[in-house]
């Protein structure tokens, strides 16, 4: 008599069930990380904005920076005062009108806001902010 060797298919739709299971599971958790990815890049460009706007204070002062508070960053005129050129805040995921500045404290330490990004892809849980302290979130 032969014997069979194989699965059978219980056992497979048991292995698929599992697969399944491991995969409703862990695309919710990946989708998370992505998101938290997308904003790192609107945190990197938010500290290169305040790092300019606390040079732009030192240079000038913090009562003339101070007055930028409100600007969004896509105007020409606030990225010309902090030394930027028209392309150097667009990244993929936001673009130069993403970022608004909120306040700048009497150290000419700005806090930064920054919108849901405008390009394809961009997360949409925001704005978060980058706060005078450093922190970043929601």
């Amino acid at each position: 008599m032969k014997s069979r060797k194989g699965f059978t298919l219980v056992e497979l739709m048991v292995v698929i069930l599992i697969v399944g299971i491991l995969a409703a599971v862990a695309i919710p958790l990946m989708q998370g990380r992505i998101n938290k990815a997308k904003w790192s890049e609107a945190n990197a460009t938010a500290g290169t904005i305040r790092t300019a706007i606390r040079a732009y204070a030192a240079e000038t002062s913090v009562a003339t920076a101070s007055g930028l508070v409100g600007n969004a960053l896509d105007d020409g005129a606030t990225q010309t005062a902090l030394g930027f050129s028209a392309t150097d805040l667009d990244g993929t995921y936001f673009s130069p009108g993403d970022y608004s500045i909120t306040a700048v404290n009497a150290s000419g330490i700005a806090e930064i806001t920054v919108a849901n990004g405008t390009k394809a892809d961009a997360p949409t849980d925001g704005p978060y902010l980058l706060r005078v302290d450093g922190s970043w979130g929601p």
